[in-house]
């Protein structure tokens, strides 16, 4: 069935009607690795990143070291073209602090990202 109204957007999939935000899972697997900074800035830093069976050995050392990963792929794709040892991009800094707090919180630690701004005022 056609309106006749052309939006752009041609199905390939052998189902018309699959859903077009629906992403395929990607073939290799990718996993990056965060560490705090050292010195004065707190800025997490790149420390291991890989695709494929290099991601799964990154992986299954969090595990065995206790380490909580979380799952956030389109984070992890941008993050994996960045130089080790670098700190993560601006662009990064809003999904990367979510998932510390959550980390934080899943260890039960205190979150640092946790606390009130005040204006200095009072």
């Amino acid at each position: 069935m056609s309106d006749g109204f052309d939006d752009g957007f041609k199905n390939t999939d052998d189902n018309p009607l699959s859903g077009l935000n629906i992403r395929k899972i990607p073939e290799k697997k990718t996993a990056v690795a965060l560490k705090e900074s050292m010195g004065g800035k707190k800025v997490p830093r790149i420390a291991a990143a890989g695709r494929g069976d290099l991601a799964e050995k990154i992986l299954q050392l969090a595990f065995e070291n206790g380490i909580s990963v979380r799952e956030d792929s389109d984070l992890a794709e941008m993050l994996a073209v960045i130089e080790l040892d670098s700190p993560i991009p601006n662009e990064a800094f809003v999904a990367v602090g979510e998932i510390l707090s959550y980390l934080y919180r899943a260890n039960g630690q205190d979150d640092p990202f946790d606390t009130l701004i005040t204006d200095g005022d009072e």
